[in-house]
């Protein structure tokens, strides 16, 4: 009974305050950053591809900016041990359809296939380990953010939802 919203047969009414929005393509979304990374990856060669493939000890923090009331929207923040961070790769210029993905040096792959940095719009997400929260700055642990990243929003991991066991890998599998 406490789980309705997960229930696919439980009902709400259906909200169409949107579906003048969706009969045509939207023009652009602006985004604003609620805060910044400090990161000690200073150029995009020497980060790692991926949070899974930081070696060493190389922490990082993002500082949320001030005046919003970001100190609320991080209560128990510090109860999950990682965060989805979502940024702005904001060093990025331009972006390829097709990329040569450093697995598969044979092959080129359509960029939505890849991780590939050089996307349609510069968005990153990366699942980081949370290491603590002091005021409004978050540390945090393996990770593949530039210093000076822009944080666009951040989202607790939930292992139950977050964690796909019977996911494959899609054209890596094949290699």
């Amino acid at each position: 009974m406490g789980q309705d919203w997960r229930n696919p047969q439980h009902t709400k009414h259906e909200k169409t305050y949107a579906a003048d929005k969706l009969q045509g393509e939207m023009e652009s979304v602006q985004l604003q950053p609620i805060g910044v990374v400090s990161s000690p990856y200073k150029e995009r060669f020497a980060t790692p591809r991926q949070p899974a493939y930081a070696v060493g000890n190389k922490p990082a923090s993002i500082t949320l900016h001030t005046g919003f009331n970001y100190e609320q929207a991080l209560q128990d923040l510090d109860t999950f041990s990682h965060i989805w961070v979502i940024y702005w790769m904001h060093l990025n210029q331009g972006w390829n359809p097709l990329v040569k993905p450093p697995r598969d040096k044979e092959n080129k792959h359509g960029v939505f296939s890849t991780r590939a940095p050089h996307r349609p719009n510069s968005m990153g997400l990366s699942v980081v380990p949370l290491l603590g929260i002091q005021g409004r700055v978050l540390n945090i642990g393996n990770h593949d953010m530039l210093d000076g990243t822009p944080v666009l929003d951040i989202k607790p991991y939930i292992p139950e939802s977050d964690c796909m066991t019977q996911a494959n890998a899609g054209w890596i599998d094949k290699l």
